[in-house]
């Protein structure tokens, strides 16, 4: 049975046809290893052919707790080929977001890595509690050879394009991970909407630093497998690799934060690295210095901001022919078929050009969360998504990013709830009141800065923080690196805390 159109595995096997020596160059711990779309496809289809025979049905959800390796790609067309929903998953995960995920998704195939960056995950696994619907825990090993290698090619099981195709979780506002549900036609269209955007007459060759369990870095995976855009892979950051790898692959693009940029810029010049094929880099996930684009122009190198979410991947984007003024000051415009709105906290649209909660509608935005309790707080009538962002558009239609409803702290492009942090710093015995707000960071853009009462008689240092931290399961990353010890939090008549004040104080 020939795969349904519109579907991703019918995208798949119509790009594979197209240019299946598209290649694909993976670097692991400095020693970069090669392949090609054809393999990487057959691979695939053939463990998404034993995942069905294993009673893998439609709908059903298959897990990958895989870094940016050629593994997480035979995953995904596994998923594809079998009429499954990918859920991808960072590897930074403890065991508290992990189990949590796991049991919310009904997961039943979980990939990952037998070890990876110092984690033994079948340990990991062990401490997330009960997962009643997992069935099966393959590492990259002798049994993921066996599902990729064996046995012959089956038909890929056709899917309605409109089903959710991919399930990613962002932890948002919110002390629970939120489940993000994206259909194929959705993923698809953003695929469309890039290309239509960076087209520039001439083949493309993506470096890509973004974890594939961020929909920034899965959809980096899906241009190569949807649209044979070469690709570059790195399984951790290390900006002397970035560098090397852009001038012996001749690296035309490439994203990030300002972290990733401003490492790979120092690097080039400290290795003696050649980055004249680099054209064009995408900045978003944190705020971006107008200094470090002007000196990337300075180097011939366009530089331009995006904005976006894990429910709508890219609502606004710069191009390389934007003028300097924009691709300094703001996120580019809208992408084709997004449209905005600009409301009040009531939901009443404010006039044009005021500012306003940004909310977007367009064809690439999610299906909805997978918990439908957090849908009615999301959206306003008419499928107008709510991003808890505050912008305005400028007379020629740039958005302009004023201010975060969200309260959220971006770490390096990492979006880390407070509210999370917060509970765990709320658990700690010498704590009696606590908020967690961003700290300015040269490096990272922003980190996490513990604010804590303590109780009387009560004392704390930052290794008893980080130990406490340590001990709650949840990734290091969301471990305070700022500790201010305060008599009280600022708070208002309502008795919230007033979070901007801790900022300034900060």
């Amino acid at each position: 049975m020939a795969a349904v159109p519109g579907s991703l595995i019918g995208a798949i096997l119509e790009t594979e046809a197209r240019a299946p020596g598209t290649p694909l160059v993976v670097a692991s711990d400095g020693q970069p290893s090669h392949t090609t779309l054809a393999e990487v496809v057959a691979a695939g289809r053939r463990m998404g052919t034993r995942l069905s025979d294993s009673g893998v049905a439609k709908g059903d959800v298959v897990a990958a707790m895989l870094p940016n390796w050629r593994e997480w790609l035979v995953v995904a067309v596994a998923a594809a080929q079998s009429g499954a929903v990918l859920l991808p998953i960072v590897t930074i995960y403890g065991a508290t977001e992990l189990g949590f995920i796991l049991r919310q998704s009904g997961a039943k195939w979980l990939f990952t890595p037998e070890r990876f960056r110092g984690v033994d995950f079948a340990a990991l696994i062990g401490t997330c509690g009960d997962l009643p619907a997992l069935r099966h825990h393959v590492t990259v090993g002798p049994e993921f050879d066996r599902l990729e290698t064996e046995g012959m090619i089956a038909d890929a099981v056709p899917c309605d394009p409109q089903d959710m195709a991919l399930l990613v979780y962002t932890s948002g506002t919110t002390a629970a991970p939120k489940g993000v549900m994206h259909s194929a036609t959705g993923l698809l269209a953003e695929l469309a909407s890039m290309r239509a955007l960076r087209a520039r007459g001439k083949q493309e060759v993506v470096l890509s630093p973004w974890p594939p369990g961020h929909v920034a870095g899965a959809l980096a995976m899906y241009r190569f497998l949807c649209d044979a855009v070469p690709l570059v892979l790195m399984d951790h950051w290390d900006a002397a690799v970035a560098a090397g790898l852009i001038e012996t692959h001749r690296v035309t693009t490439s994203s990030g934060t300002p972290f990733h940029l401003s490492g790979t810029i120092a690097a080039a010049g400290t290795e003696g690295r050649d980055l004249s094929s680099l054209e064009q880099y995408l900045v978003g996930a944190a705020p971006v210095p107008a200094s470090l684009v002007e000196r990337c122009r300075a180097q011939g190198l366009a530089v331009y901001h995006c904005y976006g979410s894990s429910e709508h991947p890219t609502v606004t984007s710069g191009v390389v022919d934007d003028p300097v003024e924009k691709q300094l000051h703001t996120e580019g415009r809208p992408t084709p078929g997004t449209m905005l709105r600009f409301v009040d906290d009531a939901g009443v649209d404010v006039a044009s050009g005021e500012e306003g909660e940004i909310c977007t509608r367009g064809p690439d935005l999610f299906l909805g969360y997978l918990d439908p309790v957090l849908n009615d707080a999301a959206f306003l009538p008419g499928g107008w998504f709510r991003t808890g962002d505050i912008g305005r558009l400028d007379a020629e239609g740039y958005l302009h990013i004023t201010d975060r409803k969200k309260d959220i702290i971006i770490r390096g492009g990492e979006n880390i709830s407070s509210k999370e942090v917060e509970a765990v710093l709320l658990t700690h015995p010498a704590i009696a009141d606590a908020a967690a707000v961003a700290a300015p960071d040269d490096r990272m853009g922003e980190i996490v800065r513990a604010c804590v009462v303590l109780k009387p008689g009560a004392t704390l240092d930052f290794e008893g923080l980080r130990t406490h931290f340590a001990a709650a399961g949840i990734a290091k990353q969301k471990t305070p690196e700022r500790l201010t010890i305060v008599t009280e939090l600022p708070r208002n008549a309502t008795g919230k805390v007033l979070k901007h004040m801790l900022r300034l104080a900060g």
